[in-house]
């Protein structure tokens, strides 16, 4: 279909998910409320780590970096899309919605890549106790983030200059919440051939393959645990990665489901709403999730708010006399 670029668009509609009027405050009360919990669940979890040195550990490292990731990933769409309620507009620019698609893949992908990083972190503490502290020293930590970041975003600028190459027809109407690289791609005009075939690739690489990690690294932490020989014991080793067992779960459960409901269904309405999942409820949830399962956090947070920490159970005895 030779259309060129002679039909230059200059702006989409972002139909987003609330069909009636009547909605919309609602709907505009619980993501602002949604958004909020995450910046500062987010946030809290940040000013804990770096103002607390016995936090200064290659976990809470990771924790700190996938908290800024989780609110900048929350930050890309869900402001736009609450502007655009209070303005009763669905208006996006052509230059911001391919800037809102380039920081959506780039934090997309952070969140994927730390996740496996934390879980192979978590792996060297529990198979690898005593060489820990040497295997996990700060310049691999830092390592880890960098080739992270720097591999998300040579994605994202992959998948957004082949986006850039696409010619768009009269029909701009985005039937989601924010502009994503599938339905964009959907709505070009031109030969998109090329760009679902690079958009599967890296599923399949960037996506598999940290997931392959997470699955390597606990298949060898059960194995590691059932190897124990006391119950307190296992209970200790599997508490160490409860917390960010929990947030790979809840994250590569809702957004494998949402792609693969999507796929099944053809229904952009649907997709839509199931995004929500881990766009917004996601991020929001896991800094309770590690807050709520780790004193070191909760002893962090309380010191931050003023509240006297317990450092565990104090309990005061006489000394004994030899």
């Amino acid at each position: 279909m030779e259309t060129g670029n002679d039909t230059q668009i200059s702006e989409f509609n972002l139909l987003g998910f609330s069909k009636g009027p009547e909605l919309q405050p609602l709907t505009f009360g619980l993501f602002l409320s949604m958004y909020l919990i995450t910046v500062f669940g987010n946030l809290l979890i940040l000013l804990a780590v770096s103002s607390d040195s016995r936090l200064h550990t290659p976990m809470y490292f990771f924790l700190a970096n996938l908290s800024f990731v989780d609110f900048c990933f929350t930050s890309t769409t869900v402001p736009k899309m609450l502007w655009n309620f209070q303005t009763q507009s669905k208006v996006i620019t052509y230059e911001g919605c391919i800037t809102q698609m380039y920081f959506f893949l780039v934090f997309a992908g952070l969140d994927n890549f730390l996740l496996s990083v934390m879980a192979y972190d978590r792996f060297v503490a529990i198979c690898y106790p005593l060489n820990y502290m040497v295997i996990m020293n700060p310049r691999l930590c830092g390592l880890l983030v960098l080739v992270s970041w720097i591999t998300s975003v040579l994605h994202s600028l992959l998948q957004t200059s082949m986006v850039l190459q696409l010619s768009f027809c009269t029909e701009v109407e985005i039937p989601h919440f924010f502009c994503e690289l599938n339905q964009m791609i959907q709505l070009a005009c031109s030969d998109t051939f090329i760009n679902n075939l690079v958009m599967d690739l890296a599923a399949v690489l960037l996506g598999g393959a940290p997931l392959a990690g997470v699955l390597y690294s606990y298949s060898k932490i059960v194995s590691s645990i059932r190897r124990i020989s006391s119950a307190l014991g296992k209970y200790k080793a599997f508490s160490t990665c409860a917390s960010h067992l929990s947030v790979v779960s809840l994250f590569y459960c809702t957004s494998l489901g949402v792609y693969l409901s999507s796929a099944a269904t053809q229904s952009s309405h649907s997709s839509a709403t199931a995004s929500v999942m881990y766009t917004v409820v996601t991020p929001m949830l896991n800094p309770f999730i590690y807050s709520l399962r780790n004193r070191d956090i909760k002893r962090a947070l309380k010191r931050i708010v003023g509240i006297p920490a317990m450092h565990g159970t104090i309990v005061l005895r006489p000394k004994t006399c030899p």
